[in-house]
């Protein structure tokens, strides 16, 4: 759908974005994750247009629009006039696309209920939640039918309650829409993403589907509780050639295995050889924040 080739974008000694590729697929959800200073804003500025590269490409396949006209996007820190209602800030944002009064108008009304806000249309923007904000934001976003919608850090900002209401909004867009985003807050971009990027000091590191990400970058991780002597429990597993890394947190002691089959067996066999008084034993699931300190580390 929109291809990033070579990109590069410099101030004065800085290089922001280092000869940067990207796809982003049609239908699919993409995160850009990366730490602050990374240059993921300034990657979703030139995607965009807001900013020119010094060179590289941005092309959008299958369209003979201008790339502006066929995207939707909501800033890092989106700005709104807070005297407004929700509905004349979607309307006024129709207008300035174009769209007559009476068409901008039918649109703000199908926008609010999209992003959850037609009980708040008539309400003052000042009086607006963070959260609530972050949809009319995307509702703004979404007034000149995208095929692609692009956030910049869309939850980063926000309290849990916010945040929840942002991605189940993002879940529901993303069946019609393609979606472009950046965060850091990797628990959110690990519930809605299909693909990943992850980006470090201007440069792309790292890019694959969510699924294959957990598959090629998981260890198998099992969760042990004892109430006998832990500390003896551990050394024995520190023994062990198929274990990777071991980790005390108060009576709890995580097994980080070099594969699922050495690690269940292997854990089973030493509780049993040294008859631990454990209360409970279960393998957990990597989370995305875990790759990533792991691939941000290499």
């Amino acid at each position: 759908m929109l291809r990033v080739t070579g990109v590069q974008k410099t101030y004065g000694k800085t290089t922001a974005v280092d000869n940067a590729d990207l796809h982003i697929k049609k239908d699919r959800c993409t995160a850009l994750i990366g730490p602050n200073g990374a240059g993921k804003t300034t990657l979703l500025s030139i995607i965009t247009g807001l900013l020119k590269p010094e060179k590289g490409q941005v092309t959008l396949s299958g369209s003979q629009k201008d790339r502006r006209e066929v995207i939707g996007y909501l800033p890092q820190f989106p700005q709104f006039y807070n005297w407004m209602t929700g509905r004349e800030y979607i309307r006024y944002a129709g207008e300035l696309f174009g769209l007559s009064r009476k068409v901008a108008d039918s649109r703000a009304e199908e926008l609010l209920a999209v992003t959850g806000l037609e009980k708040s249309g008539t309400k003052r923007i000042a009086s607006y939640s963070g959260g609530m904000k972050q949809r009319l934001g995307i509702a703004q976003a979404l007034v000149n039918h995208p095929e692609l919608l692009i956030l910049d850090e869309p939850v980063s900002s926000l309290d849990p309650f916010g945040r929840r209401e942002v991605i189940e909004l993002m879940e529901k867009l993303k069946k019609d829409t393609a979606i472009l985003f950046s965060t850091h807050v990797l628990g959110e971009a690990e519930q809605v993403s299909d693909d990943v990027y992850m980006m470090k000091n201007g440069k792309i590191i790292m890019e694959s589907t969510l699924a294959d990400l957990k598959k090629n970058y998981a260890l198998p991780v099992f969760l042990i509780e004892t109430k006998g002597e832990i500390q003896e429990l551990a050394e024995a597993f520190q023994g062990e050639n198929w274990v990777e890394a071991v980790e005390l947190d108060g009576g709890k002691l995580r097994i980080h295995a070099a594969n699922m089959t050495q690690g269940r067996d292997g854990v089973l066999r030493l509780l049993r050889d040294t008859n631990a008084l454990y209360t409970k034993v279960e393998a957990e699931s990597v989370s995305l924040e875990d790759i990533f300190v792991k691939v941000m580390d290499r």
